[in-house]
C-alpha cells in the first residue's frame, strides 16, 4: 500500500467513526466486487431511477416552456398583451422558482424526495391546467409565478431547470459514483430537448383545433404524482427495489467513491460551509451564463424559427428537428464525458460549439432560411449539450449530502436567474441584439469553464504533494466534506 493510500484510509476510519450507521471503508483498497454483480446493480437502478425521473422531466419542462408555443399561436392577441407583458409573464415564473429553490432543497433533505416531489407535482400539474382559463395578463402573471415556486419545491434532485431539475440531480448523485454521474444527467436532461421537440409537434397539433378548448396539458403531470410516490426511492439504504445485499453494495461502493466526503446526516456547519467555499461561486456565474442563453432558446425558439417566414402551424412543427439532434448531441457529450472521467472540456467544447452557432446566426442575418435554420440548429445543440457535464461536475465535486444538496439548489437557483433575464434577451425587431448578448454570454463562460478546470487540477496537485504533517493538519476538524485533503476533485 503507498504512503498516500495510507494516509486517506486513515483519513476515511476516522472521518466515520463517530456515525455507526455508515459502513465503514477503512479498508476499501480491499474492495474489488465483481464487476458484472456491480453492472447487474447499476442496471437495476438505471431502469428502477432513470424512466421515472426523465418523464417526470419531461412533463414538467413542457409544462414550463409551452408559452413559447402559445405565443407563435395567438397567445398575445387573445390576452391583448403588450411584448413588454409577454417577457414578464415569461421572467415571473423564474422569480417564484428563485425564492423558492434552496428552501425547497433543505426541506427535500428533511422530508424525502418521494413525497416531496410527488406533492408538488400535484400542484404544478393543477396550476398547468389553469394557464387555460387565463384571460388577463394579470391572471397569467400569478399563475406563472405560483408554477415557478412549486416546480422550485418540487424538485429536490436535477438543469438547466425547473423545480424538478436539482431534485434530480441530487438522486441521481445518491446512486451513482461520481464517474457515472454525467450520463445519467445526459439521460435525464435530454428530455428536456425532447420536450422542446414533443412541444412543437403536440403545439402543431393543437394549432389545428382553433376553436377547441382543453385544460388537459397538465393532467399527465397530475397523473405522474401517484406513480412517483409509489416507485421513487429517497436513498439506496432504503431502496424497495433492491435486495439487502444489493442495498449494502449500493452504499459500498459510493462510500468508497467519495472517501472522506461522504456524510448523510443533515448539517448546519456544512450547510455554511456552502457560502463561503470558492467552488460554489465559481460554478454559478458560468452556470447561469450558460442558462441564460438556454433559457432564452427554450422559450422563443418558435419565434425564432416563426422570422425564417415559415407560416405559425410550420414553425411549430420545424422546432423539432433542432430538439431531436441536440437530444442526440446532449447524450453523446455525456457519454464521453463520463467515458473519460472528464467535465470542463466536455462543458467547455459545448460552449464553443453554441458560440459558433450564434456566430453563424449573426454572419448568415440575411441568408436563405435553410442555412440560418443550420445556423440555429448548431446553437440548440451546443447550448443543450453542454448541460449533463455542467451538472455533474457540481454533483462530483461537492462532498457530504446536506453540502451538495444547498450547493447545487444555490448555482442552479443562481443560474434560474438567467431565466429571468432571458424573457427579455429576445425583443420585437432585435433578434440579432439577442444573439449578440448570447454569443457574449457564452464566451465568457467558456473562459470560466477552462478557469476553473484550471484552479482544480492545480488544487488536485497541491493535495497529492502534501507532506504527512501537512496532511495530518488539513484533516483536523469535522464535516470538512470535499475539503478534506483526501478529497480528489474530478477536473
Amino acid at each position: 500500500m503507498t504512503v498516500e493510500t495510507r494516509r486517506r484510509s486513515h483519513a476515511g476510519i476516522r472521518m466515520n467513526e463517530k456515525d455507526s450507521k455508515e459502513i465503514a471503508y477503512d479498508n476499501h483498497h480491499d474492495f474489488h466486487p465483481d464487476p458484472a454483480v456491480i453492472a447487474r446493480l447499476r442496471r437495476k437502478i438505471d431502469w428502477h431511477l432513470l424512466p421515472l425521473l426523465s418523464l417526470m422531466y419531461l412533463f414538467s419542462f413542457l409544462d414550463r416552456v409551452n408559452i413559447g408555443n402559445a405565443k407563435v399561436a395567438g397567445l398575445e392577441k387573445d390576452l391583448n398583451l403588450t411584448p413588454s407583458e409577454y417577457s414578464w409573464a415569461l421572467s415571473i415564473f423564474f422569480i417564484g422558482y428563485i425564492i423558492a429553490e434552496v428552501p425547497s432543497q433543505m426541506l427535500l433533505k428533511k422530508v424525502g424526495p418521494r413525497k416531496w416531489i410527488s406533492g408538488c407535482m400535484f400542484v404544478w400539474g393543477t396550476l398547468t391546467m389553469l394557464l387555460a382559463a387565463c384571460k388577463t395578463a394579470a391572471s397569467l402573471y400569478a399563475t406563472r409565478f405560483f408554477l415557478g415556486i412549486f416546480e422550485a419545491v418540487g424538485v429536490k434532485d436535477s438543469s438547466n431547470a425547473n423545480a424538478l431539475f436539482p431534485g434530480a440531480v441530487f438522486v441521481i448523485s445518491l446512486f451513482y459514483s461520481r464517474g457515472e454521474q454525467a450520463l445519467r444527467n445526459g439521460l435525464f436532461f435530454s428530455t428536456a430537448t425532447m420536450a422542446g421537440a414533443f412541444g412543437g409537434i403536440l403545439a402543431y397539433g393543437i394549432a389545428q383545433m382553433d376553436g377547441v378548448r382543453g385544460l388537459h396539458e397538465g393532467l399527465p403531470t397530475v397523473l405522474l404524482c401517484f406513480v412517483t410516490i409509489v416507485y421513487l426511492p429517497d436513498y439506496p439504504q432504503t431502496a424497495h427495489f433492491l435486495s439487502q445485499d444489493e442495498r449494502d453494495l449500493a452504499v459500498k461502493r459510493l462510500l468508497v467513491d467519495a472517501g472522506p466526503a461522504t456524510q448523510d446526516d443533515f448539517s448546519w456547519p456544512q450547510f455554511r460551509s456552502v457560502f463561503v467555499d470558492w467552488k460554489v461561486y465559481m460554478h454559478a456565474f458560468p452556470y447561469i451564463l450558460t442558462m441564460t442563453p438556454l433559457y432564452a432558446l427554450a422559450l422563443f425558439l418558435p419565434t425564432l424559427v416563426r422570422e425564417f417566414s415559415f407560416d405559425p402551424i410550420t414553425s411549430q412543427l420545424m422546432t423539432a428537428p433542432a430538439y431531436a439532434i441536440a437530444c442526440l448531441a446532449t447524450i453523446l457529450v455525456a457519454v464521453s464525458s463520463d467515458h473519460y472521467r472528464e467535465r470542463g472540456l466536455h462543458y467547455a467544447m459545448p460552449t464553443l460549439l453554441a458560440i459558433f452557432g450564434y456566430i453563424l446566426l449573426i454572419v448568415l442575418e440575411h441568408k436563405s432560411a435553410a442555412v440560418r435554420y443550420i445556423g440555429l440548429t448548431v446553437t440548440v445543440s451546443g447550448v443543450f449539450s453542454a448541460v449533463p457535464s455542467m451538472v455533474a461536475w457540481v454533483s462530483s465535486n461537492f462532498g457530504g449530502h446536506t453540502k451538495r444538496a444547498v450547493a447545487t439548489g444555490v448555482i442552479i437557483s443562481f443560474g434560474n436567474c438567467g431565466g429571468l433575464i432571458s424573457g427579455h434577451i429576445y425583443t420585437q425587431g432585435h433578434t440579432t441584439r439577442g444573439h449578440v448578448i448570447s454569443l457574449v454570454m457564452l464566451c465568457v463562460s467558456f473562459c470560466l469553464i477552462l478557469l476553473l478546470k484550471f484552479l482544480y487540477i492545480r488544487e488536485n496537485k497541491r493535495r497529492r504533494n502534501l507532506t504527512p504533517e501537512e496532511f495530518e493538519k488539513e484533516s483536523q476538524g469535522e464535516d470538512l466534506c470535499d475539503w478534506h485533503p483526501a478529497f480528489i476533485y474530478i477536473s
